[in-house]
């Protein structure tokens, strides 16, 4: 299964621009999307103001960049290489949600501008939501053609597996009491691995 490639994707950006995204990570990391601004975001870069309008209208709108690109590189560094296709799409999976758990960006966003994550990763079918399906979807294939993964249409169980993941992300501060991480992470990857299992034959 492919992952991003994180060298190419940092190659392509301008210094100007990763320098911004690195501002704009520290910005919302110490005060939150709301009272992050371009200005702020601008000073920090250590770019004009104009420089950062060019290319986003908005916070919100590069805040949304900012957060397609953490997931990315998330999914890069925890998807495993090896195994069969339904161990290295769980593995990476049960791993990226764990760390997105403990990541100081999405986590600050989760304690101060919890409706704005929502609308940003789990609100909506954007960016951020085809990219996970995307990658889950070839995982799946692989899978299947390996015999590690049940019969299905692909996008369909992407999209299955990015709901039960979303949940598992966001409801981990509310049930840490019941589920604490390693055990949230067990019952997740036991959650997984019975929903992509291939189904054997029922007996006569």
């Amino acid at each position: 299964m492919p992952t991003p490639d994180a060298a190419e994707t940092e190659t392509a950006l301008s210094a100007v621009d990763l320098a911004i995204f690195d501002a704009a990570r520290a910005c919302v990391e110490e005060f939150g999307v709301r009272r992050t601004t371009l200005t702020e975001v601008a000073r920090r870069a250590g770019v004009s103001r104009p420089t950062v309008y060019r290319r986003w209208p908005d916070t919100g709108a590069l805040v949304a960049e900012l957060l397609v690109r953490e997931l990315r590189s998330i999914l890069t560094a925890t998807m495993p290489t090896t195994g069969t296709a339904r161990a290295r799409l769980v593995g990476g999976i049960v791993a990226g949600a764990a760390t997105i758990r403990s990541n100081p960006l999405f986590g600050k966003i989760f304690r101060t501008d919890t409706d704005l994550m929502l609308t940003y990763v789990f609100g909506r079918l954007g960016r951020n939501q085809r990219t996970l399906i995307d990658l889950f979807a070839s995982g799946i294939r692989d899978g299947q053609a390996d015999g590690s993964i049940r019969a299905g249409d692909p996008t369909q169980l992407a999209t299955m597996l990015l709901l039960i993941t979303q949940s598992a992300v966001q409801s981990a501060n509310t049930v840490a009491a019941l589920l604490p991480g390693a055990e949230l992470d067990a019952e997740l990857t036991h959650a997984i691995e019975g929903y992509l299992r291939p189904q054997l034959p029922r007996r006569p």
